[in-house]
């Protein structure tokens, strides 16, 4: 279960995909002022009119059967709590498929790794250097070293990536991939495009870590966070960002 808070605050105006608040359901019963109905046969029946409903009980508008409770804030709960809070993915589209989500990931990843591979290439770099030191007791210690080139090569590879994922996420929440496959990136509190910062953010975390030291186990972490959270199927860099993938066709 998700425990972000969303930012607060009402979303820009001329945002394209804004949520519209749900309207309160009003309270059901009788007078709000808690008044017996008349008896039956109207004025004069029975003895006269009706008597006049009694004051509201001391303690203000609420208190022990008053006046009603006003209706919750634009967004409630973040989480679909208790207490009756609008569900904030109310008025957005489905959650994306997490099959399309890997399929939008994969086209993207590609988009990027294709020039890189081919500046490399050009320039005939290397990333990094692979010794094999072997002890007295056999046994084989690897050690992994940048090169200077191949140290150049790493920060452009996270300028690409991140500037790539932070540019398209800021624009519209659509990458190529995910506007191929009819994705995009919502804030979870409101549905808005994601903002510079969270963009930013999101797409610092989902990369830097991949490029620098994890390149397995970083991906296979993303992946697995997706499928076992519920309910808003967020990996760690949308809770970092407060975001979700949700569908636009």
């Amino acid at each position: 279960m998700s425990t972000d808070q969303p930012p607060p605050g009402p979303p820009p105006e001329d945002d394209p995909f804004l949520k519209k608040p749900q309207e309160p359901t009003p309270p059901s019963g009788g007078s709000p002022y808690g008044s017996p109905p008349p008896p039956p046969g109207g004025p004069g029946a029975g003895g006269g009119f009706p008597p006049p409903p009694p004051p509201p009980p001391p303690g203000g508008p609420g208190a022990g059967g008053g006046y009603p409770p006003p209706p919750p804030p634009y967004g409630g709960d973040p989480y679909g709590g208790g207490g009756g809070m609008p569900d904030p993915l109310a008025g957005m589209p489905p959650l994306a498929d997490f099959g399309k989500r890997l399929a939008a990931r994969v086209v993207d990843a590609i988009l990027v790794a294709v020039p890189l591979f081919l500046i490399q290439l050009a320039f005939g770099t290397k990333r990094y250097t692979v010794e094999t030191n072997q002890g007295e007791d056999v046994t084989e210690i690897f050690t992994k070293s940048y090169s200077g080139s191949g140290l150049v090569m790493t920060l452009i590879s996270i300028l690409a990536y991140v500037g790539y994922d932070w540019w398209f996420t800021k624009k519209d929440g659509r990458t190529l991939g995910k506007r191929a496959m009819g994705l995009r990136v919502a804030m979870l509190n409101d549905g808005s495009v994601p903002h510079s910062n969270a963009a930013l953010t999101r797409a610092a975390v989902l990369w830097l870590p991949t490029l620098i030291c994890c390149f397995c186990l970083w991906p296979i972490a993303l992946v697995i966070s997706i499928l076992v959270d519920k309910p808003y199927k967020q990996g760690l860099h949308d809770k970092v960002a407060k975001t979700v993938v949700v569908k636009t066709t």
